[in-house]
């Protein structure tokens, strides 16, 4: 994280110098040079920031492998959720994944064995593709993608096995950081009753 903070500092430093550390553009014509001979401004960056490379601290990592597995930078922590050691974020279920849900843990699935009680199991997993500014948008294209090979499934169900659908999608910020699956799964009777999948579904 703290090279991400170095990187920032390094753009937000040239940034400066093209603006001339006032905020206003520079109202040059295409043929003038930025180069000036006459002294300009002075650009102070703040000391806060390591002004050279090889004065960034040494335990910074390098390379992601060299990030333990499940560590989490000291102070950002409360930024980070606590998950159980089988739950996981929806968006990186599989097919043929079963779950339970939570509705206090809205957007993760608690991975189940498709052989135990669980409440759905993942039937597809699909990509949005295109411009979404809405949640509304998101939910639409979502049940767009998710709606026949719902209905596929379930109509080679059993009855009574089946009793819902569930779409997993991201919502409009999730989209724009690039979170696209929708995880398609059908459910039980998800926050209704007591009613569980107790097998892989065929």
């Amino acid at each position: 994280m703290l090279v991400l903070l170095v990187a920032g500092g390094a753009i937000a430093a040239v940034a400066l110098a093209a603006t001339g550390g006032d905020g206003k553009e520079d109202k040059k014509s295409p043929t003038e040079s930025s180069r000036s001979t006459s002294p300009g401004p002075s650009l102070n960056i703040p000391s806060g920031l390591p002004s050279l490379a090889s004065e960034v601290p040494s335990v910074v990592p390098t390379r992601p492998s060299e990030v333990p597995s499940g560590v989490v930078p000291s102070g950002l922590q409360s930024l980070v959720p606590t998950l159980a050691d089988d739950e996981v974020p929806y968006y990186m279920l599989k097919k043929g994944d079963c779950f339970d849900t939570d509705d206090s843990l809205p957007g993760q699935a608690a991975k189940r064995s498709c052989s135990k009680p669980h409440d759905a199991e993942v039937v597809k997993v699909a990509q949005l593709n295109g411009t979404y500014t809405t949640d509304a948008a998101l939910k639409k294209a979502a049940s767009a993608l998710c709606q026949a090979p719902l209905e596929r499934k379930a109509a080679k169900q059993a009855a009574g096995t089946v009793r819902g659908t569930l779409v997993q999608y991201p919502d409009s910020n999730g989209y724009k950081i690039g979170i696209d699956n929708v995880a398609c799964s059908l459910a039980a009777d998800i926050g209704r009753g007591t009613h569980k999948l107790t097998k892989p579904l065929t």
